[in-house]
């Protein structure tokens, strides 16, 4: 079985040296100091560690089960949910108003990591809902804030969103889900949706279904689309449940990875549902859901990598293999261990430079997402939409890489099932693919996020790293060590943004060509500048004493690492950029 410990003490470091969120100037902020945070986060971790985490590989074996229509969860599961819910987790950052506990929205990323890294596709059960849960509290009624969301808070009744179909993925302005208008002001909901996560379980009373359709008059594309609360169950006025709805699971979908999550063919034969928000402006209010989500994506996608990177540290750590070029590290045995030799080193260095700065990039997100809602904070909310591509893209194309970094430190032994190292690999995969593939990502932050405001969120994203720059760079270690990789970094992101500014209306090819390599770029400045951050904060720790040196000298020494050996990669970016669309699109496609 795998070893997974929650990294309390790194998450502390990011949310009071780095982003002192005790000291911010947000409702409810005040309250998180070390002490309130750390009983928050034991908490979580325990659970983590000694419920989830060894049911990850009893849910990767035995998968879910469709009998007689019903869809069976992995031993342990239900049990383990139940606690999840006894404990208030499902509950930890939802309005008070509805039963939850009101934290901001950095605490349940928080512990949402540990949840993830320990049992991702348990994890997602609760995941989904949450996504739910926004989208209604967004924009659904007062009754049905009223009938829904004390349920879903609680997870009483989960919830699911239901867009992609068999025909139609990404473009979703060619789906075929029809609603009709009934006279009672609901809508009949026929179609079948696919790759529905949570679909369906026993773990619930009650699985509320949000299904994008389109309802007459709408006209043609996304414009047409509608979003309809569908519950599997019906809900009686006095809240409970009546006869079973129009809605049955088709089929489970067999899959590389996540198998202990239901993915579901859903069929809608008649479903009754009831709109969500306007009619015809579905696409609005299931983006409310889709942000969130992908937020929440980025952090599975290093979540996985952490569990999977603690494995390989501990098996290089213990597995002899040869001995050392510089002499014999262990003289008493047979060889050295493996974490002697500089290609392990390096291995591990990469999994721990990208984790440590993934963290704080997804909490910083966290973080602006909070001022968004909390403080309506108009430029963190650009920011964090410019930035919300990036940590979906980025952090989950590097945390898959980590994850087989992991596995090859293990040698043939991580190809093997018994060491629990595939299921990572496997696990980690469809961080790139779900919710919004990751090229669609990229074309979005190229084509859309960079333009927005008139260019006012990319451009303070570059005051604020200049800002960092400025502020430290009068510390040689800080100067040498993290502001001049930044620096130039970050004249190679400026750089990319031009040639898109300059060739992006005459030849639009040229623009989208690059992007997914913009997408990476703008990751690598991103955990740059997190880098710069935690660096700053280790120096001033340091300075002033502390009884933790150890893990701040560390902390430097990771950082040094990325910046030499990670953030040069933004030349090589910059360069395929500045190649344009010609050697992407010369090959005819009846040649490929």
């Amino acid at each position: 079985m795998t070893i997974y410990a929650a990294p309390i003490r790194d998450m502390q470091f990011v949310l009071h040296d780095v982003l002192k969120i005790s000291a911010q100037d947000l409702p409810g902020y005040d309250e998180l100091d070390p002490e309130f945070t750390g009983a928050i986060l034991d908490a979580a971790g325990k659970l983590a560690t000694e419920v989830l985490a060894p049911l990850n590989a009893v849910g990767d074996r035995e998968g879910c089960r469709l009998e007689n229509g019903v869809v069976r969860t992995p031993t342990g599961f239900h049990a383990a949910f139940e606690q999840m819910r006894d404990g208030g987790w499902t509950a930890l950052d939802c309005d008070p108003e509805y039963g939850g506990q009101g934290m901001p929205y950095v605490v349940g990323i928080a512990a949402g990591e540990m949840f993830s890294a320990s049992n991702m596709a348990f994890t997602m059960y609760q995941g989904l809902t949450h996504g739910a849960y926004s989208a209604i509290h967004a924009h659904g009624s007062d009754a049905q804030k009223a009938m829904y969301l004390p349920r879903m808070v609680t997870c009483e009744w989960t919830g699911t969103m239901n867009l992609t179909e068999p025909h139609s993925g990404t473009d979703l302005g060619i789906l075929r889900t029809k609603a009709e208008p009934q006279d009672d002001g609901s809508y009949l909901i026929t179609g079948q949706k696919i790759f529905i996560s949570a679909g369906d379980h026993d773990m619930s009373e009650n699985v509320i279904h949000l299904v994008l359709a389109k309802a007459p008059g709408g006209g043609e594309g996304t414009k047409g689309i509608s979003l309809f609360i569908v519950p599997k169950f019906l809900v009686n006025e006095d809240g409970s449940l009546g006869a079973r709805n129009a809605v049955s699971v088709g089929n489970l979908e067999e899959k590389m990875g996540i198998h202990g999550n239901a993915t579901c063919v859903m069929n809608y034969d008649g479903a009754k549902g009831w709109l969500l928000g306007d009619l015809h402006k579905g696409m609005r209010a299931m983006f409310t859901m889709m942000n969130e989500a992908r937020i929440g994506v980025g952090l599975q996608g290093y979540a996985v990598a952490e569990h999977a990177y603690q494995n390989a540290v501990a098996y290089a750590r213990e597995r002899l293999q040869g001995r050392a070029v510089t002499g014999d590290a262990n003289p008493k045995g047979p060889a050295d261990p493996l974490i002697v030799h500089p290609d392990i080193r390096r291995n591990l260095m990469d999994q721990k430079s990208f984790l440590e700065g993934a963290r704080a990039l997804a909490f910083w997100g966290a973080n602006l997402i909070d001022r968004t809602h909390l403080a309506e904070d108009k430029d963190a909310d650009g920011l964090i939409s410019l930035m919300t591509p990036v940590i979906k893209g980025f952090l989950t194309d590097k945390g898959f890489e980590s994850a087989v970094q992991a596995q090859q430190v293990f040698g043939g032994h991580g190809y093997i099932e018994e060491q629990g190292m595939s299921q990572f690999v496997r696990d980690a995969r469809i961080t790139m693919i779900y919710e919004g593939a990751n090229g669609v990502q990229a074309l979005d932050l190229v084509g859309r996020k960079l333009a927005a405001e008139g260019g006012k969120p990319i451009m303070a994203f570059f005051e604020m790293v200049k800002a960092g720059i400025r502020e430290h760079e009068g510390d040689q270690v800080l100067k040498t060590g993290f502001c001049e990789p930044l620096k130039a970094a970050s004249k190679d992101l400026q750089a990319a943004a031009m040639f898109f500014m300059e060739q992006g209306m005459k030849n639009p090819n040229a623009a989208l060509a690059g992007s997914y390599d913009f997408m990476h770029l703008f990751g690598q400045v991103a955990l740059g500048l997190m880098w710069l951050r935690m660096a700053a904060a280790a120096r001033k720790a340091l300075a002033q004493g502390t009884e933790d040196a150890a893990f701040y000298e560390t902390k430097l020494i990771t950082g040094r690492y990325y910046m030499a050996r990670q953030l040069p990669a933004t030349a090589a970016h910059l360069a395929r950029i500045r190649s344009g669309a010609e050697p992407v699109m010369a090959l005819d496609a009846a040649r490929f």
